[in-house]
């Protein structure tokens, strides 16, 4: 038996001055030693929806995962036709070896990990080689429901398309947001995402095949096998033919866009789009891979794949981040994360001859209740790629994105200051840049980071530092007493 120290991650909860419940390894707290406890302790406030919880250490998380559901307020309906019955997705990769022996050989040898073995939907893969006899997950239908699907991607690292043969999915949500409704058959969703679908038992009786699919458009290696569940309609023979659907192409970017680009906030009057239109901080980061020298890594050749937000590989500490916020610990961070990277590497052009980055353990400080506008463009240093960035402790809104460079002169003019999708994990496209806007009005020390796990190993990640404001009701709550200690 192997015990490990654990860090479990509710991820996507606003946990208001009480970040010391938020999770993540090193930032907010200390290991829970093999042998002991602790409770995380936390209030839901003003959230509703589909969120999940997950290890956040190592690569824990490839089975340490699950689904948490928030139910409206008793007597509040849904914005939208109530379904007969929910059920929880969940997409997942399978692997046939030790997660934590994967990615400590990639770092021995300084090159990528090998990818997962296969999807899952709710932990089956379904038919695939070597294991026909695994038939995989069933959703059982009746003719004229209708149903409502709280997909969650809890993969390490592949984004994932999901439809089913021969049914429109109605978009109704994301990441516990409320949003436009819109039809789709092909719904993509980022490791770290949710979203919730409607769908309608409006087929003649059978069996539909269920489908989550892996989505890169740029040349890195993932697991192309697709995961197939069977929506069954009752009554259907258990000889029945199963109704094919073909998943998108794995480089299929215009679906990708065309669902991103359709969703929108609901911005009703119950649930208004509050988006910050005056910007206290205007950030530009660039997220990206670059190399590093490694003499002991001799099948990188002596160098090593690293990531970084503005050339920045950020460095874990020995003691969590807000312990070291809290009692003004000297020596753990410093506050100079750059808000601008040292230089722009342009997307079409050649990458600079120096590819590495520095390392530091830096955070960004902001003042309670300032607002914030964060460019974050993808860099082309190795490859363009898409990286989910999730922002602990904020939702925010995804004002604007694009292809290619951005443009601070004319891009901010085609911004969506209406409507915009509010998130918690967002896709910075290949080659491309996305803008978000927040409030920071959480107090404490938030991770930011891409939630491909790999990248986050290689150091594509940082924190923001959020000042108390004024008085006991605007101020980080002091530390539980039995907080980990380091």
């Amino acid at each position: 038996i192997t015990f490990f120290k654990i860090y479990l991650c509710r991820h996507g909860i606003r946990q208001l001055r009480t970040g010391w419940a938020d999770g993540p390894a090193y930032i907010t707290q200390c290991p829970i030693q093999p042998g002991q406890s602790y409770l995380y302790n936390f209030t839901v406030t003003g959230q509703r929806g589909t969120l999940l919880w997950h290890a956040h250490i190592l690569w824990l998380r490839a089975t340490v995962h699950g689904g948490i559901v928030i139910l409206p307020k008793l007597g509040v309906p849904y914005p939208f036709p109530a379904p007969h019955k929910e059920v929880v997705v969940v997409l997942g990769e399978w692997w046939k070896s030790d997660t934590e022996a994967v990615i400590n050989e990639a770092t021995k040898s300084g090159l990528a990990p090998n990818v997962s073995d296969a999807h899952t939907i709710n932990g089956h893969p379904g038919p695939i080689s070597n294991c026909a006899s695994q038939g995989g997950f069933t959703l059982p239908f009746q003719a004229g429901k209708t149903y409502m699907l709280r997909l969650i991607n809890a993969a390490l690292n592949e984004e994932l398309f999901f439809k089913i043969a021969g049914h429109k999915l109605t978009v109704v949500e994301v990441d516990a947001t409320y949003v436009k409704p819109f039809k789709t058959d092909t719904v993509l969703i980022a490791p770290g995402q949710t979203t919730n679908v409607l769908v309608s038992a409006d087929q003649s009786s059978g069996k539909y095949l269920v489908a989550a699919s892996p989505f890169m458009d740029a040349p890195i290696a993932v697991d192309n096998r697709t995961a197939t569940a069977t929506v069954s309609y009752a009554g259907t023979l258990s000889s029945a033919q199963t109704t094919p659907t073909n998943p998108p192409p794995q480089n299929a970017t215009a679906v990708a866009n065309k669902f991103t680009n359709s969703l929108r906030s609901l911005n009703s009057q119950k649930f208004p789009a509050a988006v910050p239109q005056k910007i206290d901080h205007n950030l530009f980061f660039t997220v990206g891979l670059g190399i590093n020298p490694c003499p002991s890594c001799k099948a990188g050749n002596g160098s090593r794949v690293v990531a970084g937000i503005n050339n920045v590989t950020f460095v874990m500490p020995t003691t969590a981040l807000l312990q070291a916020h809290f009692f003004n610990l000297n020596g753990v961070f410093t506050t100079d994360f750059p808000a601008n990277p040292p230089h722009v590497f342009n997307y079409t052009g050649t990458p600079p001859t120096n590819l590495a980055t520095t390392r530091g353990t830096k955070v960004y400080r902001l003042g309670y209740n300032s607002t914030v506008q964060l460019v974050m463009q993808d860099t082309a240093i190795i490859s363009p790629e898409n990286h989910p960035i999730h922002l602990h402790g904020f939702n925010f809104f995804a004002v604007g994105r694009g292809i290619g460079n951005y443009n601070p002169k004319s891009d901010p003019k085609k911004f969506n200051l209406v409507d915009p999708v509010e998130r918690n994990t967002i896709g910075v496209p290949s080659g491309g840049w996305v803008a978000i806007r927040f409030r920071a009005d959480n107090p404490g020390v938030w991770f930011m980071h891409c939630h491909l796990e790999i990248h986050t190993t290689w150091g594509l990640k940082m924190a923001f530092l959020v000042d108390n404001g004024k008085g006991p009701n605007q101020s980080l709550l002091p530390p539980p007493g039995d907080l980990p200690k380091c």
